[in-house]
């Protein structure tokens, strides 16, 4: 099965994510579309790229294996392209190499590291590329960034493996695929002073004090990080410190009668039917824990006639709403590696 998908001659149809910045993007799209265009005539694979005003962007590539070999060495070959073309006006003497970041579920990562790095080591040595997996995953979703740097054919080559072990190792359970967060917008001010959106400013401090901390703070169960229960706590007293549903009647001392409290605000996230069950737990227990760990209202929707997925909505400040979601995450995870309750 190896030598007929190396070889390209493997007529099997499959999906391939890809996270670029924007300026990586801007030239796979090209003047008035027409890189993007001639990549999908020549390779004969479907290349969309994610709408939204996004620092990232996520690029699917979907086509019989054959087509994303050729999607992929275009690709490379454009960005080696776009590196000589930025080192006409540098004083740089060494090429960088061509970087692209694969958007992988989780679940098969294992595959892909294999038995005590054996099996990454083994594609890093016979193609020359370097290949890393993140160690967490992208926030929100089930998936994880894997990094590939070399020459345009020894990341061809590398993906030529990495195909085959996604062949061999289908995902486990349900993917939560990761979506990139659109830019902030600006609050325009009386007098046209723009200003950046304080409260998405806020936000974005608090995502990277709750992004999964380093391995350290982790216990390794097969390939999964697992946070200690100390961790957790830290995380729970930064939201509560932040709750936007103090106890009535209860002001900042400093300065009497202002409640300085940061808003609510709402955020949405749908859960496949199939595992909603995790998040709920028996009569409301897990539901009910990550309420008051998170200190953020949640609220579960209705089964809808037809529909394959459930709406939860977290009501809270930002700390309050990336808690819940880390959360929620951590039990879906355990769930779908079968790893028991966190």
């Amino acid at each position: 099965m190896e030598s007929k998908v190396s070889e390209g001659g493997l007529n099997v149809t499959l999906t391939i994510r890809l996270l670029m910045h924007g300026k990586e993007v801007g030239s796979i799209i090209g003047k008035k579309g027409e890189t993007v265009k001639k990549m999908r005539e020549e390779s004969g694979a479907r290349i969309n790229i994610s709408e939204g005003n996004c620092p990232e962007r996520i690029v699917t590539i979907t086509g019989p294996t054959d087509a994303i070999f050729k999607a992929f060495a275009m690709i490379a070959y454009k960005f080696e392209e776009d590196i000589i073309n930025s080192m006409s006006n540098s004083p740089a003497t060494s090429k960088p190499p061509v970087t692209l970041r694969l958007v992988v579920p989780a679940s098969q990562c294992g595959s892909l590291i294999g038995k005590g790095g054996s099996k990454i080591k083994e594609i890093r040595e016979s193609t020359g590329a370097q290949v890393q997996v993140a160690g967490d995953m992208l926030p929100n979703s089930t998936e994880r960034a894997v990094t590939i740097s070399g020459t345009p054919d020894a990341i061809i080559q590398c993906v030529k493996q990495i195909c085959v072990v996604m062949l061999e190792s289908p995902p486990k359970g349900a993917t939560i695929p990761y979506r990139p967060k659109p830019a902030s917008t600006p609050v325009i001010f009386a007098g046209g002073q723009v200003r950046a959106d304080p409260l998405a400013a806020s936000t974005a401090n608090l995502s990277l004090l709750l992004q999964p901390p380093p391995l350290p703070a982790y216990t390794i169960q097969g390939q999964y990080a697992i946070p200690h229960p100390d961790q957790l706590t830290k995380l729970h007293q930064l939201a509560m410190q932040q709750t936007p549903f103090p106890p009535l009647g209860q002001t900042n001392p400093a300065f009497p009668g202002l409640d300085v409290s940061p808003p609510a605000s709402t955020h949405e996230l749908t859960i496949p039917n199939d595992l909603i069950g995790c998040i709920i737990g028996r009569q409301g227990t897990k539901i009910n824990e990550i309420r008051q760990m998170s200190g953020a209202q949640i609220k579960i929707a209705n089964a809808t006639e037809g529909s394959s997925e459930r709406q939860i909505t977290i009501t809270g400040t930002p700390a309050n709403i990336s808690l819940a979601q880390y959360l929620i995450n951590a039990r879906l995870t355990s769930e779908v590696t079968g790893m028991g309750a966190l």
